[in-house]
């Protein structure tokens, strides 16, 4: 008795979480789709329209919507600038090792700062009564402006400026494992030949470092199509329509709009981007852990 317990206790302690992933996230994601192809507003309408797909061509042809692609392939390639960042804090901290404790401390601090606070504080800092405009002006420097977020044409890079300043850390702490697990044998042997600084890392350190990078691409895409709360902190989708997003389309759609179909059509088109970004994150992950085993 006791051993057909022990062969079957693993399988009842997971369960409840097997339970909940299927309830609360299968299960959620079969609901948000059947609920694209109705026409509920405030409250769910199961009955299906005579034209399936009238929320996703309604979709394709709003303006916001559009606009919210638009932002969410800018804030995309704005943020790549954080593993960019983070790889030359990275290198700068793993070539220093005096203060590497200090200096991977401070870099990380932003990241235990929630975005709506970070949205919160670098609104005050763009806002041009009390922030660093006001600085630039009152000592002379009436020429430089920094009131990005009340301009439509600034105000995404002003979103993108705070979201490098939040995330560079974390893709700091990545890139500084990603450094450390390289053989210090490679390190020894490019001095002794005499290898640049420069030709080291880019011939030999970030090829080697390609899937630490492919991870850091593949969570950056993430957080970027799932960026909501930043955006809200911030400028609140304006001015205007300017600094709309998918994940903010898809709110507003729900709470303003009061229509859940459509919200829900929304909220499909962001699963299947989420999707195909992480797709191939599944397959290349599996695909070296085969190759790993083969090679051995």
């Amino acid at each position: 008795m006791a051993i057909r317990w022990s062969r079957w206790s693993p399988q009842f302690a997971l369960a409840p979480a097997v339970a909940i992933t299927v309830v609360a996230f299968i299960g959620a994601i079969v609901w948000t789709i059947w609920l694209s192809f109705t026409a509920s507003k405030r409250f769910p309408d199961y009955t299906l329209q005579a034209d399936i797909w009238k929320q996703y061509t309604r979709l394709f042809k709003d303006a916001g919507w559009q606009i919210a692609l638009k932002n969410l392939l800018i804030l995309g390639v704005g943020s790549f600038l954080a593993i960019v960042f983070g790889f030359i804090l990275a290198a700068l901290i793993d070539r220093e090792k005096r203060g590497e404790g200090i200096f991977r401390t401070i870099f990380l601090y932003p990241l235990a700062v929630s975005l709506i606070v970070t949205g919160i504080a670098w609104r005050w800092m763009f806002n041009p009564s009390f922030g660093v405009q006001h600085f630039l002006h009152s000592i002379g420097l009436t020429g430089l402006n920094f009131d990005w977020l009340s301009k439509g044409e600034t105000a995404m890079y002003g979103i993108i400026l705070a979201t490098v300043w939040q995330g560079s850390g974390f893709y700091m702490a990545l890139m500084l494992s990603g450094l450390k697990s390289i053989n210090s044998e490679i390190w020894s042997a490019a001095k002794l030949d005499g290898v640049s600084f420069w030709r080291l890392y880019a011939e030999i350190i970030i090829p080697m470092m390609k899937f630490t990078f492919l991870t850091c691409a593949i969570l950056l895409s993430l957080g970027v199509v799932k960026a909501y709360d930043i955006v809200v902190a911030m400028t609140n989708g304006g001015p205007g329509q300017a600094t709309w997003v998918p994940a903010y389309f898809t709110i507003n759609a729900y709470w303003v709009k009061s229509n859940l179909g459509y919200a829900s059509a929304a909220a499909v088109i962001m699963l299947l981007i989420t999707s195909a970004i992480f797709l191939p994150l599944v397959l290349l992950t599996a695909w070296r852990e085969r190759s790993r085993e083969a090679r051995a």
